[in-house]
Formats: C-alpha cells, sequence, structure tokens
C-alpha cells in the first residue's frame, strides 16, 4: 500500500479549516484511505518545519497518489466542489514525436502532452516530482514498464523524435551534472548512485539505448534512467512538455491520464492539456492523451443487492457524484461516465464498491442471513482426504511440494523428453528451478528424499496435490489434474512394498485387483517400457471399467540409476504415480 506525505495546513485550508486530526482520520477511514501519521502530534517539529499527514492510499488508486488528487477527492467527497471536467485543447499544429525503427528492440511505445502556462511554487514542484517516483514505483513497476520525463519546452524545439542508437553515440549533460556522457559513462557514473542505479539493469546489456532528441538533435532524456540538464524543469518553468517511454501500451496511457490531469489545475485554462502527435515507423498516427470519460452501465437492483442497501437509481446517482462519478438514469440502468483518472474501475462490482464508500460501510444495515443452506466437501478434495488418510495410516509422511519446477527436473532427469504439448512454461522466469509448471509429483518428492538423506532409511513419503497439463480445448488452455504420487527409499528397491500401498489405496476406492476379480471396478498392471524406471521393472496402472474399457493412470516401478544420480541419490527407490481423477 503506498504512502503519501501532505502538508497538514495545505490540506487543511482547502477543505475549509473544518477538521482537527481525529475528525480527519474519521474523515480518511469513510473515504477508504487511512491516516497513519500526524507529525504534530508526536510534539517534535523542529523550528520551521511544517506538520506533514502520513496517508496509506490503496493500491489501485493511482490518482491519489499526490496532494491534487487527495484533495480533489476528498472536497467532492464533502459536496464542496465538482468534480473537474478535463479536456484535450485541438491546437493547429501540435507537437509531434516521431518513431524510429529501432525503438522496437528496446521500448516500443511512448506517449506525450503539453501543459501550458502551468504556475509552479516549491510546493507544487516538489508535488510534481513526488507523484513521477511514486508512479514509477507503483504502476511503472519500478520503470520497466513506463517511464516518465518531464521538459521545460521553452528550452527545446519541436518536432521531436524517439530513437534508439549506440550507448557511444548518446552525448548529453544528465540532469543535475555538468559533465557531458556518453550511454557508457552514465551507466559507469550512475552505479553506485542509489536512486538511478536501481535502474541500470533494464538497458545495461542491451546494444541500444532509447533516447529522446529535439529538432536540434539536443538529447532530452535517456528513458528510463534519467533526463537531460539541459531540458529540466524550474519554478520558473511555465510549459511543461511530457514524454513518456514503455513497453505496456496500456500501462503508458494510464501513467500519462493521471500525470495531467493531477497537474493541469495549474495551467494557465484549468484542467486542460494540449495534445502531442506521435507517429511509429509504419506510418500511423496517435494523438495523445485520450481524456474521454469511459460509460459502464449497471442497474440499482445489482448494486442494492452486492452492497445490501435500498436506494432509488436517482438516489445511487447522487451518491456516485461522492466519488467524482457522473451518473444517469435511462430506465431501469444507470449509465456511469468513469473519468480518466479512474483506470482502477473495471467491472460493476467496483460501482458498488465506490457506492458503499459514498454511502457509508457503518451505515450498511446489519441483518440475519435468512438462506438455510447445507455444506458439502468438493468432491475432489474429498477423494483427496480418502486417499491421504489411507496413505497416512500405511505410515507414511506427507509432503507438500513447489508447483513449479526446472525443465530438466520435469524431463531430462527423469530421462523423458518434451513433446511440446504437455508443460506449461513461464515465460520469464524469476530462476531455473521455477521454469515450468510440474506435469508430475515425482520430482519435488525426489528432491525432498534427497534434501533428507541425513535421516535413517527408510524414507517412505507421498503427495496428493495438483499438477499443470496443457489442454488447447479449455478457455485458458491448460488445467489442473490432481494426482496421488508415493516414493519408497531404502537400501533394497522393495517394490512389493510401494505395489501394496497401491492396493491399499485401491480398496479404500471400492477398486480391487484383476487377480481378485473378473467383474465390476478393478485395475491390473501392465508392463511397459517406461524410461524412468529399470528395463523390465516398469509398469503402466490400469483401470478397468465395469463395461470392459481400460483407462491409464499412471505408472509404478524402480527407478533407473541415472534418474536416481540427476538427483544426488545413492539407495534404490520405488515410486509410483496416479491420476485419481477417475474414481470421481
Amino acid at each position: 500500500m503506498p504512502t503519501i506525505d501532505i502538508d497538514k495546513k495545505e490540506l487543511f485550508d482547502y477543505l475549509g479549516n473544518q477538521f482537527d486530526t481525529a475528525s480527519f482520520r474519521e474523515l480518511c477511514f469513510e473515504f477508504g484511505i487511512e491516516l497513519e501519521e500526524d507529525s504534530s502530534e508526536k510534539g517534535q517539529l523542529a523550528e520551521g518545519k511544517r506538520a506533514q499527514l502520513k496517508i496509506d492510499i490503496p493500491a489501485n488508486r493511482y490518482d491519489l497518489l499526490c496532494f491534487e488528487g487527495v484533495s480533489h477527492a476528498l472536497g467532492v467527497f464533502l459536496r464542496r466542489e465538482d468534480p473537474p471536467l478535463y479536456k484535450v485543447v485541438p491546437v493547429a499544429e501540435p507537437h509531434r514525436i516521431t518513431v524510429s525503427p529501432e525503438c522496437a528492440q528496446v521500448r516500443p511505445f511512448v506517449v506525450g502532452a503539453v501543459l501550458r502556462g502551468v504556475t509552479l511554487n516549491a510546493e507544487r514542484y516538489q508535488s510534481f516530482i513526488d507523484l513521477q517516483d511514486k508512479l514509477h514505483h507503483n504502476l511503472c513497476k519500478k520503470r520497466e514498464l513506463v517511464s516518465i520525463g518531464t521538459h521545460d519546452l521553452d528550452t527545446v524545439e519541436g518536432p521531436f523524435t524517439y530513437e534508439a542508437q549506440r550507448p557511444e553515440n548518446i552525448k548529453f549533460v544528465p540532469l543535475n551534472q555538468t559533465e557531458e556522457m556518453d550511454g557508457h559513462r552514465v551507466i559507469e557514473f550512475y552505479e553506485e548512485d542509489q536512486h538511478i542505479g536501481k535502474f541500470l539493469h533494464i538497458i545495461r546489456h542491451s546494444p541500444m539505448f532509447p533516447v529522446v532528441y529535439d529538432a536540434k538533435r539536443r538529447v532530452m532524456s535517456l528513458p528510463p534512467l534519467i533526463n537531460s540538464e539541459h531540458s529540466k524543469i524550474s519554478l520558473d518553468t511555465r510549459n511543461i512538455l511530457i514524454e513518456i517511454t514503455a513497453t505496456d501500451l496500456t500501462k503508458v496511457n494510464m501513467v500519462l491520464n493521471i500525470l495531467v490531469t493531477m497537474f493541469s489545475k495549474y495551467c494557465a485554462e484549468p484542467f486542460t492539456v494540449e495534445p502531442v502527435e506521435v507517429v511509429y515507423p509504419d506510418g500511423k498516427k496517435f494523438v495523445y492523451p485520450d481524456l474521454e470519460q469511459r460509460t459502464m452501465s449497471t442497474t440499482g437492483k445489482y448494486l442494492n443487492d452486492i452492497i445490501g442497501i435500498e436506494k432509488s437509481n436517482e438516489e445511487i446517482a447522487e451518491l456516485l457524484k461522492k466519488m467524482s462519478l457522473e451518473a444517469k438514469v435511462q430506465g431501469d440502468n444507470i449509465n456511469v461516465k468513469l473519468p480518466a483518472t479512474r483506470p482502477d474501475i473495471l467491472q460493476e462490482c467496483d460501482i458498488a464498491e465506490d457506492l458503499a464508500i459514498a454511502f457509508g460501510y457503518n451505515r450498511i444495515p446489519r441483518v440475519q442471513n435468512n438462506e438455510a443452506t447445507v455444506s458439502a466437501p468438493y468432491p475432489l478434495n474429498k477423494l483427496s482426504d480418502i486417499v491421504r488418510r489411507e496413505v497416512a495410516l500405511a505410515g507414511w509422511t506427507e509432503a507438500l511440494t513447489f508447483s513449479l519446477c526446472s525443465h530438466d527436473n520435469n524431463f531430462a532427469h527423469l530421462r523423458r523428453k518434451d513433446m511440446g504439448d504437455e508443460v506449461v512454461v513461464l515465460k520469464n522466469p524469476k530462476s531455473s528451478e521455477n521454469q515450468v509448471c510440474r506435469t508430475l509429483l515425482l520430482p519435488g518428492l525426489l528432491k525432498t528424499v534427497c534434501e533428507n538423506k541425513r535421516y535413517a532409511l527408510p524414507i517412505r513419503v507421498f503427495e496428493v496435490s495438483d499438477v499443470v497439463l496443457k489442454n488447447p480445448a479449455v478457455e485458458r488452455g491448460a488445467q489442473n489434474r490432481r494426482h496421488a504420487c508415493a516414493l519408497y527409499a531404502s537400501n533394497e528397491a522393495r517394490f512389493e512394498i510401494v505395489q501394496g500401498l497401491l492396493d491399499e489405496v485401491m480398496k479404500s476406492l471400492n477398486v480391487i485387483s484383476v487377480v481378485e476379480a473378473n467383474e465390476g471396478m478393478r485395475y491390473c498392471l501392465e508392463e511397459a517400457d517406461i524410461p524412468m524406471y529399470l528395463p523390465g521393472r516398469g509398469a503402466n496402472v490400469m483401470l478397468i471399467g465395469e463395461d470392459g474399457s481400460s483407462t491409464e493412470l499412471g505408472t509404478i516401478g524402480i527407478l533407473h540409476p541415472e534418474v536416481l544420480g540427476n538427483f544426488d541419490l545413492k539407495t534404490p527407490v520405488s515410486a509410483f504415480e496416479i491420476n485419481i481423477e477417475p474414481f470421481l
């Protein structure tokens, strides 16, 4: 949850000086934010220092990450002001940013806007900088997805270009420095910097660095690291050019909209923004920002039912105004206009949340739930518990292993081949140990035995958990499947022990061996050449239905010495693994 510091006197003056700390804390609670600390309460304010309010902001409310956002939102909530109407002012020739083809290799997207006739003072300037830092840390994912650049428009000349150049070809004086540097020198210079140093890894190893130039080929910024000293903003700046580069087009538009809506109030014509045209290598042109309100339709019945209140559509529309949402009633529907400051509203339930805040959570009536229901265990979980209980009663220890594993653990270390139609692969794994979703429980149990070799033999462990398999027939492209796996490690393989355990599990599920019956649900072992088992010591576990049809449940056998070596084991191991879902 982000935390912001706000000048207490400035905020209380804005809200009409009607609060003390206690009443303001209550207001924050009602609005859905939290006053964490009032520095004046400690009684240790240094001379000349102003009291600060430390406020915790919900992680999805990017519009509340600065004084401007909080003051407007609370002002509207208290009905002291109307929600601002943000406008993009058309201009005959908007400033243009042309994107070079090479940018696709590094940060392919760029957007921009102009704040005209801005009036800044020290507090507004600091709030502007702080908001960028908060957005960088949260929505921008520490600049990996989005990086903000702001410039004094009067110090540069358009049209502008967004390019990708070799580091040695980029020469400029970074912000607040006097030395001209190339790209390599910038990386070296900021290596130990506590602020910029955290972002160097984003482009350090890239052969091309993104860079923004003006018409005179003066460097304006080196995204995502730092702006140029030449175009830096000061308290005397009157016209601000915002350029934001990104790898995610949705996120970059959200960031741009938040930034311009929060600070357009200081423009010569408040709440207006001048557009910037972006031209991509394929000739497509886009104009930013897009401050058009989105419209979402809901019903009073849905909102009343989900909250537990009884309000007419007209009353609901009036309450939503407290949350800066304009709503109009059309028949049974309520059409809600969502401002550019609220990208967090994605579904009807988000509108219901705002309505509940506007109504007041403490005012929602407490009612007795008169619905008569009978609980029942989820069938698959009940089945799993039956298997767990049977194996545990046989003296085996249950393990719980990770759902992710390395590709080698799942395939090569088990002498299996990846045919490409089974495993779900992570696109950007954080480590080599978390590359794929497991398709078998066996690798996790083998690693468990490896980590517990110091204990006396035999080691008997089992697990009943989900594996993940590709399935193009379902919407998400993959599905979970519940497996049961047991593993026995000792000085001897003792295949008969795991076979006996399998037989007990089957009996607990009312399935008996074909050796004992010729009809009904039964199972058998079919010898098979399975690479992870010793030749002639592996078999498929087959379930035979009442109609005589057979289904492969899994495998059982004595593990191959090569598999044991891959998991750093020196003792023989017998194991079985089956799919238990056919027993549902």
